[in-house]
């Protein structure tokens, strides 16, 4: 159970509710509050790696195959999001994990939310990256139509990754899936959650309203969310700008104001355009 080549995680396998689940691990340094990540629909974690990886060295990381996707065993019938959401908190219990901070990239943060609303008890923090699902994505046809907009603005390389994913996944359980996540009441589940929670969104996501949209309906309600985005990023932030989330990332655990990466200069910038008032006011 060594780290694969080039990962900063080890692979591993376990059995959860009678099905085989893929996770990779890394344990952090003593004492590190436990992250773990959600992949999207159709894929595996595989795609999360990069962004998960540079945060590894800070928390205990997990970042599974949900059931029923990538290279987990698929259980008797395909989970729908509730399902999803136990799925996961079965998973920390087999891993002996009470509380958490999810970090989850779309369909990922639909099972956020409705972990958050299942588990309250047990959700520390949530980052949101690119959360789809809900009116914006209706009808499907408009769904599909953006999946297709969002494909040619992704990094070639996210094709190498998520190609066999998706083939494993299969066309019939990607369209239910993606309708189960058109119909989900995704704002509502966000606008519940009652502990920090950071949104990103990147700026040129075709899946996403765009973020002057987004600012107006965060400022309508008194929430604990913080929106940051990142500009250029299209919908697989994780896999496409891994060091600008990992580092809004860690300022966003330590309740520190968004600052661009100084470790990726040059690159996409990060910038707040909404902090909830129920988090922490930023420091002159």
């Amino acid at each position: 159970m060594t780290p694969s080549a080039g990962s900063a995680v080890a692979e591993r396998w376990t059995s959860v509710n009678g099905v085989k689940v893929f996770y990779r691990e890394s344990p952090g340094p003593p004492g590190a509050a436990t992250m773990m990540h959600l992949h999207g629909f159709g894929l595996s974690g595989r795609y999360l790696l990069p962004t998960a990886e540079r945060l590894a060295d800070e928390f205990r990381t997990l970042v599974p195959d949900l059931p029923g996707f990538g290279r987990s065993g698929r259980p008797r019938a395909p989970l729908d999001v509730p399902e999803l959401a136990e799925a996961a908190a079965a998973f920390l219990d087999d891993r002996g994990i009470e509380t958490v901070t999810l970090v989850g990239n779309s369909m990922g943060c639909a099972v956020i939310c409705e972990f958050a609303h299942l588990f309250p008890a047990r959700l520390e923090r949530a980052v949101l990256v690119a959360p789809a699902g809900g009116l914006h994505n209706q009808p499907l046809r408009r769904a599909v139509q953006q999946l297709a907009r969002d494909g040619v603005r992704e990094p070639l390389g996210l094709i190498r990754v998520a190609v066999p994913d998706y083939v494993r996944f299969g066309v019939p359980s990607t369209m239910r899936m993606f309708r189960a996540l058109t119909r989900y009441p995704a704002l509502d589940r966000l606008l519940a959650l009652h502990i920090p929670t950071l949104v990103v969104l990147g700026s040129a996501d075709p899946l996403m309203p765009a973020p002057p949209r987004v600012k107006e309906v965060a400022g309508r309600f008194e929430t604990h969310v913080l929106v940051v985005v990142i500009d250029g990023a299209a919908h697989a932030i994780n896999f496409s700008h891994p060091g600008e989330l990992a580092n809004v990332t860690r300022l966003f655990m330590a309740d520190l104001p968004i600052a661009d990466d100084p470790d990726s200069p040059g690159q996409a910038r990060a910038y707040e355009i909404h902090r909830g008032v129920h988090l922490p006011p930023i420091q002159p």
